[in-house]
């Protein structure tokens, strides 16, 4: 459910280490870090239940052009996602289609899921957790109902406790992306969350 993440262009190897050690203890669906520490992820996470293409990579996240999106350059925009879905199909990877919601209308919301979804990705994604907005419960309702049950939503970007990673699934979120993951399951364990439990 949860994909423990930590995108910090500051992040150091020590804090790579400490995410992975994290993700194999509470058993997060993956982590998700920028492509530099792929290589080290899938060495440290090779005998757990945790995923880590290219350098041992099995889901890879894309963001959509949104400008050519906002442009009404649609045939642009699912050209770059097709750039993607493809090869991850051919080597087993999953795909996620970042549509940075933040950014756009509803309208665009709608043609940014069907062109994901037509591509053939596995999900499609809120946000970076870097745009003006991370997830909200109306944006994921919204992809939930374009994409229909058989696709994929991930809610990232501002999901920091378990109240917030409840209203995500209730509103149909299947994955939620978030640096406070060990926060999180710590919460639904009833404990303290612990001063390392904070976030990335």
């Amino acid at each position: 459910m949860i994909d423990h993440t930590l995108l910090k262009p500051d992040a150091t190897r020590k804090d790579i280490e400490a995410l992975c050690r994290e993700a194999a203890e509470y058993t997060f669906a993956s982590v998700c870090v920028n492509p530099t520490w792929v290589a080290l992820c899938a060495a440290l996470l090779q005998a757990s239940g945790v995923s880590a293409i290219f350098d041992g990579a099995r889901e890879i996240d894309m963001v959509i052009n949104v400008g050519a999106l906002k442009s009404g350059d649609v045939r642009i925009v699912e050209r770059d996602i097709e750039a993607v879905t493809f090869p991850c199909r051919e080597a087993g990877a999953l795909s996620k289609v970042i549509i940075e919601a933040a950014l756009l209308t509803d309208d665009e919301k709608i043609t940014a899921c069907t062109l994901a979804k037509a591509a053939g990705a596995d999900y499609v994604k809120t946000s970076t957790g870097f745009g003006p907005g991370g997830a909200t419960a109306a944006d994921v309702a919204l992809m939930r109902r374009v994409v229909g049950e058989g696709m994929g939503v991930k809610a990232a970007g501002g999901v920091r406790d378990l109240e917030g990673l409840k209203a995500m699934v209730a509103a149909g979120a299947t994955r939620v992306g978030a640096s406070a993951g060990v926060r999180i399951v710590q919460e639904s364990q009833g404990k303290q969350p612990t001063a390392t439990a904070k976030g990335y």
